[in-house]
């Protein structure tokens, strides 16, 4: 039941975005101010209780995202043609971003593990491609889950490296693996489905400028950016400074972990990475926590702004690297 407390973001998002002024920063305050206080005051779950037997109402809730996802666009939509270059637009932007990067980004990869061109799957995609990052599902399935922790992984950040270092070189860095990961299945050219899925993109957003203008275009694509960068900063803080050798055998000491709750109830236990790495086909009511895995030191809302702070991000965590992966 506390899984429900996710579905604020986007409910708040669309009520801010559809009511104006400023309460289109509504969302943006929910998670960025809000959640990083109720991280520390709802603490870390002390026992993890045995998974569910039965996932139909989870289940029922990615859906329900989903559907969310996509009111929570269609209301910045709005907002952006009412009131053009505003102030309001790019609070919406913002905001809706937040809320895309939760109900889009993190429901697109729980889609993405799912059988391929089943309806999970295809909504899945709908949802990356409302986010302009449709190669997403293929870098992260056929390269981070295989190369995750070592010098090859684009998306696996490095000991002493900030958080903007690091998406000015994932983001390139996935989106050539992908092309390979295409090229390699036979997608030579125009055939590689990652350059069939950026035209896809490229069409959606010119169909956007034709009809609404350049704000309207210009609003979602700053939405499509933040919840990349959301997406990117999860990335960071997940496999910050962990490393492995090519070949040498995945544990859960390769992935952080954090128990805090409302990072586990409304990021839908993204936070047991290290039991989503070690057991990719399991859907997230599933995944438990491990005793011996690296702990982050707060939830993901509550790290944001150390991570955003290169010194206090590598102050904080120069400790909480395991020993034998603390050499440069």
């Amino acid at each position: 039941m506390w899984h429900l407390l996710g579905l604020l973001t986007p409910l708040l998002v669309a009520t801010g975005n559809l009511a104006g002024g400023w309460w289109v920063w509504t969302g943006f305050v929910f998670v960025e101010v809000l959640g990083p206080i109720l991280d520390v005051l709802l603490g870390k779950t002390r026992q993890a209780k045995p998974p569910r037997a039965s996932g139909r109402p989870l289940e029922a809730l990615l859906y329900v995202h989903a559907m969310l996802h996509f009111v929570a666009l269609g209301t910045l939509l709005y907002r952006a043609s009412q009131d053009g270059m505003a102030w309001t637009t790019l609070g919406a932007a913002l905001s809706t971003g937040l809320s895309s990067g939760v109900s889009g980004i993190i429901v697109a990869h729980e889609f993405g593990h799912r059988r391929p061109r089943s309806f999970a799957w295809w909504l899945g995609r709908a949802n990356l491609l409302s986010v302009l990052y449709l190669h997403f599902t293929t870098e992260h399935n056929h390269q981070h889950h295989r190369l995750v922790a070592t010098d090859q992984d684009p998306a696996s950040a490095r000991r002493g490296e900030s958080l903007w270092a690091f998406v000015l070189r994932t983001v390139p860095g996935q989106f050539a693996d992908a092309l390979r990961v295409g090229a390699a299945k036979g997608g030579s050219g125009w055939s590689n489905p990652v350059l069939r899925g950026v035209g896809l993109q490229i069409a959606l957003l010119a169909g956007i400028f034709a009809l609404g203008g350049p704000w309207v275009a210009g609003a979602f694509l700053t939405q499509a950016a933040l919840a990349v960068f959301q997406l990117e900063y999860i990335n960071y803080i997940r496999h910050y400074g962990l490393s492995r050798a090519v070949g040498e055998r995945q544990t859960e000491r390769h992935s952080w972990q954090t128990e805090h709750r409302w990072s586990r109830w409304t990021l839908l236990e993204l936070t047991r990475h290290p039991a989503h790495h070690l057991k990719a086909s399991l859907p997230f009511w599933q995944l438990q926590p491990y005793n011996d895995a690296p702990e982050l030191p707060s939830g993901y809302y509550g790290c944001f702004w150390i991570a955003v702070l290169p010194p206090l991000w590598r102050r904080v965590m120069e400790g909480r690297i395991p020993e034998e992966m603390g050499a440069d």
